[in-house]
């Protein structure tokens, strides 16, 4: 096994359903590959969208996987739900027909160019806030467009007043849209037009869950500011009716195994179907998945599209999945031995020693709260994730007991079940990443407590191409971007207590990483800060990324912003 994981977030299986976190399948095969043998079972306690599941199928394992998430469940079963493409794509295509009939042509709009019947591909809106001078509502996108697209220089358009995106939003209004049209080769922006049919929302129904004030994600978010107190409130009436005419048309399809994939497809368009999708006069800038945050100016996306799309891209995993599971040959695929259930890492209803290996990937402290993001296409699957079931720790303080104590017993809890289902000769591989010394060091308490070997036996730095992970803390972490994959063996004799290394020798392996390192980075210095910590069974306590990055600082480098990399203040 290597010390050092890269691995890109753009294969078919990846790129067909979203979720926070998830593990590409080819950071988790050359463990279970190296761990097991065929025809072995290996579990994931924390089994999210269920790569772990994916992986062991490729690698002709068994998995059994759990989770209290419900979409998790959701994404990892339907994962391996292997559907025939062309019943995928037969049963996709009357699933738009019947939804486009019950709507109408509301993605239909009148060609600026030549007058003709044209698509929508997606609409840009704005925001409307007030002026903190005179109150009067102002459009952000046409004041950032006054203002020769420059914030710093935005004023209010009716008295002059120096303006900017925390006003209070007021009202939201559609400004430009993109289309398709047979007189032009490439898409056409123009000024917003009416649709040339409008929905009839009293023939459609669509859910509207209320957004609990002592979510996390609520208090962050200032949702009642803005009136953003339900998920529903996050979607435009327009594609709240198209999604519901589609959702509608899914449960009217009558294979069961086609209706889950198909509803599989239709979670996955769910974030870019919502005002979540920042627009930027460059390029769209993606959806914000980990967050409540909707933009002052957001796009409307032709949700027919994205669906068409996302069937596209599930057959796509299907068929890389049957492949990879078969050895490249395109028939006599089995079907995938995985189950996945709902059941907390703390309560593994599995016998004793009855797995061959773990691997798993357990919540990050205050990092990410998926019960709260998950809500979103929770909703449409008429089931939610219970807030208390999760091992997070709250970032506010509502009076839940979500505190570091209780994710820290969890944590232990859910290692000793661990260590009781695994074989005596198995392992168990933990994915660990946290920006907070204080968090590594709950987990080697966790790990001695549970009777695991506080030195892991191998630890390997897991490099998912992902710079920058500015969205997911919500402005209360700097996170690091790199995680520690640490393979486990039980404890086999006392160990003495941990050392708090000086901060003079800190800073001497820090300086000399970076001596070393061609391309370093503060979180690749971070982490091999901690691999090294683990291995000489340092105190980790106060070991965070702020101190590398203070380090860094008060030496002559300087960071580059887009890039990441510790240069030269001299380049």
């Amino acid at each position: 096994m290597t010390s050092a994981i890269s691995v890109r977030r753009s294969d078919p299986v990846y790129m067909a359903h979203a979720y926070l976190t998830k593990v590409p399948v080819a950071a988790i095969t050359p463990f279970i590959e190296a761990f097991t043998k065929p025809g072995d079972i290996v579990l994931d306690p924390f089994a999210g969208s269920g790569m772990t599941g994916v992986a062991a199928a490729v690698t002709g394992r068994r998995a059994r996987l759990f989770d209290v998430s419900v979409l998790g469940r959701h994404i990892g079963t339907n994962y391996v739900n292997l559907v025939a493409p062309d019943l995928m794509r037969q049963c996709g295509e009357a699933v738009l027909r019947d939804a486009s009939r019950r709507v109408g042509n509301v993605y239909g709009v009148r060609c600026g160019a030549c007058s003709s019947a044209a698509q929508l591909v997606k609409t840009v809106w704005s925001a409307v806030l007030e002026c903190r001078t005179c109150s009067e509502g102002v459009n952000y996108y046409r004041a950032l467009e006054h203002a020769g697209w420059s914030k710093q220089r935005m004023a209010c358009l009716s008295c002059g007043a120096r303006f900017g995106a925390r006003s209070r939003r007021l009202a939201e209004e559609p400004v430009l849209d993109s289309i398709r049209c047979l007189c032009s080769r490439t898409q056409l922006e123009q000024e917003h037009t009416s649709p040339l049919e409008l929905p009839d929302p009293s023939e459609l129904s669509w859910p509207d869950v209320p957004i609990a004030q002592n979510r996390q994600m609520y208090i962050a978010s200032a949702l009642g500011r803005n009136g953003l107190t339900s998920t529903g409130a996050f979607y435009s009436q327009r594609n709240l009716c198209v999604l519901g005419a589609l959702r509608d048309a899914i449960e009217a399809v009558s294979e069961p195994e086609v209706r889950a994939k198909l509803l599989f497809a239709f979670t996955a368009i769910l974030t870019r179907a919502s005002k979540r999708y920042q627009w930027s006069r460059q390029r769209p800038l993606n959806a914000a998945n980990a967050n409540y945050y909707v933009a002052p100016v957001f796009y409307e996306w032709n949700v027919f599209d994205l669906f068409d799309r996302k069937v596209t891209a599930a057959i796509r995993s299907d068929e890389w999945i049957r492949e990879h599971q078969n050895g490249g040959a395109p028939s006599g695929v089995r079907s995938p031995d995985v189950v996945y259930s709902l059941a907390s890492a703390n309560q593994i209803p599995l016998g004793d020693n009855s797995v061959d290996y773990v691997f798993t990937d357990p919540p990050f402290g205050a990092n990410i709260f998926y019960s709260d993001m998950n809500l979103f296409q929770e909703a449409w699957l008429s089931d939610t994730t219970d807030p208390d079931s999760e091992a997070v720790v709250d970032r506010v303080d509502t009076g839940a007991p979500r505190t570091a104590e209780r994710y820290e017993r969890m944590l232990v809890d859910a290692l000793r079940e661990c260590r009781r289902v695994v074989k005596p000769v198995g392992h168990i591989t933990l994915l660990f990443g946290n920006s907070s010394g204080a968090m590594w060091q709950l987990l080697q308490r966790a790990l001695t407590r549970a009777g695991l070997e506080p030195v892991p036996e191998l630890i390997a730095v897991l490099d998912k191409g992902q710079r920058s992970v500015k969205g997911l803390a919500s402005g209360f972490e700097n996170v690091s971007t790199l995680d520690l994959m640490l393979t486990l063996r039980p404890a086999s004799n006392g160990h003495g207590p941990l050392l708090t290394p000086a901060p003079d020798v800190v800073d001497d392996f820090v300086l000399g990483l970076l001596a070393r390192d061609p391309e370093p980075t503060p979180s690749r210095l971070y982490l091999a800060l901690l691999r090294h910590g683990l291995t000489q069974g340092w105190d980790l306590s106060h070991l965070d990324l702020q101190r590398v990055t203070a380090l860094l600082s008060s030496t002559d480098v300087a960071v580059d912003h887009r890039s990441a990399r510790v240069l030269s203040t001299n380049c």
